[in-house]
């Protein structure tokens, strides 16, 4: 899964790393109120163009996903502990990256209103690795090596943030792994779609394969794009979006970093966010005013 995925319990959610978004909890309910009668398929108030969600992520119940996604994370956090790479609450770069999140978080509900209701999480993993990530339900990592070895300035850790969390209220995971599913078990996608089947009883069984999933050059533009409008939104500068993939594409040439193994920089993506960068740029702006 890109570098940047519940059980009801919020015994997990609630330690130090949980991220305290109750204060601007009122803004992201705000926004999706403004946003009614739009769907997850993008805001009403959307600038950019990304269609329709697929309804192929409905043969995965998001409530199983999601725990999931909360068990696994939980389980590379412990592993990151063990091996004494999980940064403390008091980690600069840290506290950088969770002020990045308070920015962008309210501008996430119009997109996925499950999102109003995520227990969002935030941490940082000492690793070379250029990586990121954020799985189902809100839970986002960050390696140091992507923050140092391609010195991010504060917009561009917004685009990558931003493009991350893209993923996770488009729900790519979910739709790629009801693909993947359907065509494994040789299961009838309509008949799934009509309720008369259901994947739920392997979808909790998928969470391993977060990490390693591979978007499609469709999902990637997306995620560029809405990630794109989340960060403007938030206040940061819209050309960072491409200056984060001059980076990203410099990088590789000294060895594919994990980032580029599942999320492929193409060809023509700097060119799509080149020509959006104009739809977002008012957002940008506003922010900045207040």
């Amino acid at each position: 899964m890109c570098f940047i995925c519940q059980i009801k319990t919020s015994s997990t959610d609630t330690g130090p790393s949980a991220l305290p978004v109750s204060a601007p909890r009122w803004q992201a309910r705000r926004a999706f109120l403004l946003a009614s009668g739009a769907t997850a398929a993008g805001s009403a108030l959307a600038q950019v163009n990304v269609g329709s969600s697929s309804g192929l992520r409905k043969l995965v119940p998001a409530e199983t996903l999601e725990v999931s996604a909360r068990q696994q994370y939980a389980q590379v956090l412990a592993g990151a502990k063990a091996q004494g790479a999980l940064a403390p609450d008091d980690h600069p770069q840290l506290k950088r990256l969770r002020g990045v999140a308070q920015k962008l978080i309210p501008h996430t509900a119009p997109w996925n209103q499950r999102s109003l209701d995520w227990k969002w999480q935030v941490n940082l993993i000492g690793s070379k690795q250029i990586n990121a990530w954020c799985m189902p339900g809100g839970k986002i990592a960050f390696y140091t090596g992507i923050l140092n070895q391609l010195k991010l300035n504060d917009d561009e850790v917004a685009m990558i943030m931003g493009h991350e969390m893209a993923h996770a209220l488009r729900e790519h995971a979910r739709e790629r792994l009801a693909k993947t599913q359907a065509t494994s078990f040789g299961l009838s996608i309509a008949s799934q779609l009509l309720g008369l089947g259901s994947l739920g009883d392997t979808a909790a069984s998928l969470g391993t394969q977060l990490l390693t999933l591979k978007y499609s050059r469709d999902d990637e533009t997306e995620s560029d794009l809405v990630g794109l409008e989340i960060a403007a939104r938030g206040g940061y500068r819209p050309e960072a979006s491409v200056s984060l993939w001059q980076k990203m594409q410099a990088a590789s040439g000294n060895g594919s970093p994990n980032f580029l193994s599942t999320h492929p920089s193409g060809k023509n993506r700097i060119q799509d966010l080149q020509a959006n960068l104009p739809k977002v740029q008012h957002l940008y702006e506003q922010a900045r005013r207040g």
